[in-house]
């Protein structure tokens, strides 16, 4: 394939990457999105296979097999409730291509660059294997986090941003010895050391943050994985992917940014420690009793009341319930009451977790809101189903500035007339914070499986 031939494809791959882009801010077009994403990227590996530039065939065809049958796999295999920790390990993928693509060019002999040119591509290499490292490293360690195989809460070390500092010092002094020992053709140590510092510290920065942060983690992390993508472009002089990359990271940025907002939270706090790091004072005491409630009271409830608000959380997303709560909504809804979704930025482990869920299971897109467009409407709310949720009800978040996630917008459920909480146990959410919301006079718990639990609910509908 000609270079220009070549060119023009990676025009309209990226068009299709902005399209794609676009598609997916808005849920009615996310699904459209989606093609138009999966189409770019099909004629990029296309038109980057027919290149001049690739001569061994054997080779790219054994990586896009690998690669295909992975994917395949994951796409089969993996349940909606794992997806978190799916795109967590995905971004660390990235990471480690920008640092191994990053070294085959610093050991690359075949370049005859000099001067100026030679001085940027070094640092262009440097760079690429920081970031790449960085996000390779944070991001494995976030799969270990939202998986649970490495506990939520924030790992908190003395002087731990003198630390950070110093590994930041360490790694601008390094890419200066870097540059004047590539001029003698040297320059490996440095990289070395770099490269172990920046994993460092990629595991250090998401080890630091606490659970109910790690929403705006793997946004960050996306973020990360799109600059070391476009590092990746510039090493191999690949415009589609400085363009991608370039996309994606600041996409990635500025959805990180808007869930900061929303919570509340500056972006750097989030980086030096985020919620669940403590605010030096005693955690205020939980004391109460919590009043039970049967499958068959909240089905009578809920026949009772006109206007209802359900609100999801990671317990949904885990049993699985969200086609059981569509079922009852419809029902509801046939019978002339007013039902609506509350969806808080942070809810489940990722961003748009809740909302994936409940397109999934074919909710109406148009009752389904945001935190912001119903915490002013509590007071006409009969009833709140809360469903697998925690810290995103939590009203210690206001009023109590010792909780670990004072400040933190929450939906204020408990300002309606009756909230019915759906748990398996009294045990604290991912975050490790206890929840007063659950022994105040008009809350009722029903324990139990949450899909479980619904399907009761359900029958004692019909009937």
């Amino acid at each position: 394939m000609s270079h220009s031939l070549v060119t023009m494809s990676y025009i309209v791959a990226t068009i299709l990457f902005i399209f794609s882009l676009s598609g997916l801010s808005n849920q009615e077009t996310a699904r459209r999105g989606n093609y138009y994403g999966m189409l770019g990227m099909a004629i990029a590996i296309i038109a980057t296979t027919l290149s001049a530039s690739v001569t061994s065939y054997a080779i790219l065809i054994v990586a896009l097999l690998i690669g295909g049958a992975i994917g395949a796999r994951a796409a089969l295999k993996v349940e909606m409730t794992q997806m978190p920790e799916l795109v967590a390990i995905m971004h660390s993928l990235v990471g480690m291509a920008a640092v191994l693509v990053g070294y085959a060019n610093f050991m690359d002999s075949s370049t005859n660059l000099s001067g100026v040119e030679k001085n940027i591509h070094e640092i262009e290499i440097y760079i690429g294997i920081l970031i790449g490292a960085v996000t390779f490293s944070g991001s494995v360690i976030a799969f270990g986090k939202l998986s649970e195989r490495i506990s939520g809460k924030p790992l908190l070390l003395p002087g731990r941003h003198w630390f950070n500092l110093g590994l930041l010092i360490a790694s601008i002094v390094l890419g200066w010895m870097f540059l004047q020992q590539t001029e003698t053709g040297g320059g490996s140590l440095p990289l070395w050391i770099m490269t172990g510092i920046a994993l460092v510290f990629g595991i250090h920065m998401v080890m630091a943050i606490g659970g109910a942060d790690m929403p705006v983690v793997v946004s960050m992390l996306n973020s990360y994985s799109g600059w070391a993508a476009a590092a990746t472009g510039f090493m191999l002089s690949n415009d589609l992917l400085i363009v991608t990359g370039a996309l994606v990271g600041s996409s990635g940025a500025i959805l990180s940014y808007i869930m900061c907002r929303a919570m509340n939270r500056n972006f750097i706090s989030v980086i030096a420690g985020g919620f669940g790091t403590g605010s030096g004072g005693p955690e205020a005491i939980i004391e109460g009793e919590v009043t039970p409630i049967s499958a068959e009271e909240t089905a009578q409830l809920l026949l009772d009341a006109k206007n209802i608000m359900i609100i999801p959380g990671y317990g949904m997303a885990v049993a699985q319930a969200q086609h059981t709560v569509n079922e009852i909504t419809k029902l509801l809804r046939d019978k002339g009451k007013k039902v609506g979704f509350g969806i808080h930025p942070v809810a489940g482990r990722m961003p748009g977790h809740m909302n994936v869920l409940l397109a999934e299971a074919k909710v109406p897109y148009d009752i389904v809101y945001e935190m912001d467009e119903i915490n002013e409407d509590w007071a006409h709310v009969d009833v709140s189903i809360v469903i697998g949720a925690n810290d995103i009800v939590n009203p210690s978040a206001l009023d109590d500035p010792n909780s670990p996630i004072a400040g933190m917008p929450v939906l204020e459920c408990w300002k309606g007339e009756t909230t019915v909480v759906l748990k398996r146990s009294m045990a604290s959410g991912y975050a490790g914070v206890g929840n007063p919301l659950f022994v105040l006079e008009n809350t009722r718990m029903l324990f139990g499986d949450a899909n479980a639990t619904m399907q009761a609910v359900l029958k004692a509908l019909k009937g």
